[in-house]
């Protein structure tokens, strides 16, 4: 099994993923002490879906992700560009329309989607502006973005203290639980080089979104960050 390196190749990545499909929910479940099932509540709660509303969730894995939305009656489409990611939620949930595809050339036509929604895959795109850009161009006209992603603690005792938990104890407790430790020393460093929240907020304005805001989870873990595409819905 491989490892990505930070300058996040995406054969590299994509197969890294393939890697740890199987076990993968269940790992980001002890890793985040429980915290994962509270975040993905957290971006339900954002995208807000309805029933005949169009959702994309992007790097969707094995679409665990993708399940509230659907459970709206929304016509949610998971999308990922790790195939061993996309097999497994196949096994799982064969009636969503699982899809492959690469964050920077969507396999999308444009202004499709009323929202558009990543978690915890950004930071693992080779390029984030043309990813913004390609979320940008799939949304319809009044749609949103919804990007929930780890970010930088606000208390500055606490950030010390979380970025020695990711680096010291994240790896150790990844061999206990994944196929594939090392891919997880491999996030702990993705999330220490991400940028922080109004880093991204800014990236996301380049991009062409507006009203760009966010709203920090857990202490600034996770940040939850949303636009809109100007015009007429």
């Amino acid at each position: 099994m491989t490892r990505a390196s930070l300058d996040k190749q995406p054969h590299e990545v994509a197969s890294m993923f393939d890697g740890v499909a199987a076990n993968y929910d269940l790992t980001n479940d002890v890793l985040s002490l429980g915290q994962a099932r509270l975040w993905r509540k957290e971006v339900a709660r954002a995208v807000n879906a309805r029933p005949a509303q169009k959702v994309l969730d992007l790097a969707a894995g094995t679409a665990t992700s993708s399940m509230p939305f659907a459970a709206t009656g929304a016509y949610v489409v998971p999308c990922d560009f790790s195939l061993g990611m996309l097999r497994e939620g196949k096994k799982r949930h064969p009636w969503l329309p699982l899809t492959a595809g690469d964050a920077t050339k969507l396999p999308f036509r444009d202004d499709v989607f009323d929202t558009v929604t990543i978690s915890f895959g950004l930071r693992n795109v080779h390029d984030t502006d043309s990813a913004l850009r390609e979320l940008y161009r799939v949304t319809k006209p009044g749609g949103q973005v919804v990007i929930c992603e780890f970010s930088q603690p606000t208390w500055e005792p606490f950030r010390t203290v979380y970025k020695e938990y990711l680096m010291r104890a994240l790896p150790p407790v990844a061999r206990g639980v994944s196929s594939n430790p090392d891919a997880y020393v491999y996030l702990a460093e993705s999330i220490r080089a991400w940028p922080d929240q109004p880093a991204l907020a800014g990236l996301l304005q380049k991009a062409g979104w507006s009203k760009v805001a966010w709203r920090n989870l857990t202490g600034g873990v996770v940040a939850l960050h949303r636009g809109v595409k100007a015009g007429q819905a």
